[in-house]
């Protein structure tokens, strides 16, 4: 049973996937440190940023798929449809919904800037910019690639 388990690291799809977003939310934690002159050991989990940490995920593990078993295999197929379809939503939808919520806390801001009201502030970093997402799957890919060159 833990032979199998011990498996699991020799998986470049999944490993791929793993540094990929492990290596994008340290760069993240690093370009904010720099940005607010400050270190955020929470933007290690945190959403939106440069760069997309699941950009740089879904494009590794799809690389990685192309790499291990064929680019013309349907598995690679199907991680470059998932790796899309999250890719859309990192800056189409979750970018939209944190657009909302800054609207939002700004009307809450101006209607209750004379009295104390008790709301909880909406998280307004929840999407990203184009450019972020792109960094994401560029970061993706070369990451993807270096760990089928390494496990293999």
């Amino acid at each position: 049973m833990s032979y199998y388990f011990w498996d699991l690291f020799l998986n470049p799809v999944l490993m791929s996937g793993f540094w990929g977003y492990l290596t994008a939310q340290l760069i993240k934690v690093i370009c904010d440190s720099v940005k607010n002159r400050r270190f955020s050991l929470a933007r290690i989990v945190g959403a939106g940023g440069m760069p997309s940490s699941h950009s740089a995920m879904v494009t590794a593990a799809s690389a990685a798929a192309g790499m291990s078993y064929g680019f013309t295999s349907g598995i690679f197929g199907l991680a470059v449809i998932f790796s899309m379809i999250v890719m859309y939503d990192a800056a189409g939808v979750r970018r939209a919904a944190g657009e909302q919520a800054k609207v939002l806390n700004d009307l809450i801001d101006k209607l209750f800037s004379e009295e104390q009201v008790d709301f909880k502030e909406l998280k307004e970093l929840l999407g990203h910019q184009p450019a972020e997402v792109f960094a994401g799957a560029v970061l993706g890919i070369f990451i993807g690639i270096g760990c089928c060159l390494w496990i293999y």
